[in-house]
């Protein structure tokens, strides 16, 4: 009997294809040939990772910080776990959580223990413009992290998560839902899913292209005559 794949089926199959796609790129790979694309900004620099040597790598759901006011935005329904759902929705698995801080860089956006949620629901990772606490509990995890920063306070009094799959700006870049999203140890990268296929490809002849030079370089015995 033939079996007729659904569309979270195919979701997962063109995520495994897209994740051993990546495998070998870095960072700056993938941003030179976005500038063979496009002109915009797309790449983010000065990351911190409690997860060092994982690469962050999946389609972004986005949620978007705002200055706290209890008077205006009731914390039992503005908070982490009401908007996580909210941006993950049916088919978290492989995502990447983008929190955006909208200015607000050396508060903490969340830590070991909200940030279990993504342990729990098989999200690739997270990456946010700002702070997060508890390292040594976010390395305990499957996923990748990326951030600006550890914080040792918690960060609720002066943002509270606030909309969820919103364009967001990131130090400069914007990130809209649905792009996919690469971070190492360099810095981290946004790329329209339009064309992720082209990009990827690019990223990979262009890491040819610099073996080949190194190998040419190894080969030199000095300057010509």
């Amino acid at each position: 009997m033939s079996h007729t794949r659904g569309p979270a089926e195919r979701n997962a199959l063109i995520s495994i294809d897209h994740a051993s796609a990546v495998e070998g790129l870095k960072c700056a790979d993938l941003v030179d040939a976005m500038g063979r694309l496009h002109r915009h900004r797309c790449h983010m620099l000065d990351l911190i990772t409690p997860t060092p040597g994982r690469v962050l790598f999946g389609a972004a759901v986005t949620i978007s910080y705002f200055p706290s006011c209890s008077a205006s935005l009731d914390p039992e329904r503005y908070n982490l776990a009401n908007l996580f759902y909210e941006a993950v929705g049916s088919d978290p698995e492989g995502k990447v959580l983008v929190l955006a801080s909208n200015r607000y860089t050396d508060v903490s956006m969340g830590g070991g223990t909200k940030l279990s949620r993504l342990q729990r629901h098989g999200l690739a990772g997270v990456l946010t413009d700002a702070r997060l606490r508890d390292f040594d509990e976010l390395a305990g995890y499957d996923f990748a992290a990326y951030c600006a920063g550890e914080a040792t306070r918690w960060g609720g009094d002066e943002v509270t998560p606030f909309q969820a799959n919103v364009p967001v700006v990131l130090s400069g870049v914007g990130v809209i839902p649905g792009q996919y999203v690469f971070a190492d140890s360099s810095g981290a990268v946004t790329i329209p899913p339009g064309d992720l296929e082209r990009v990827l490809a690019e990223a990979h002849s262009i890491e040819a292209d610099d073996a080949r030079d190194r190998a040419e370089i190894a080969r030199e015995d000095g300057p010509p005559p």
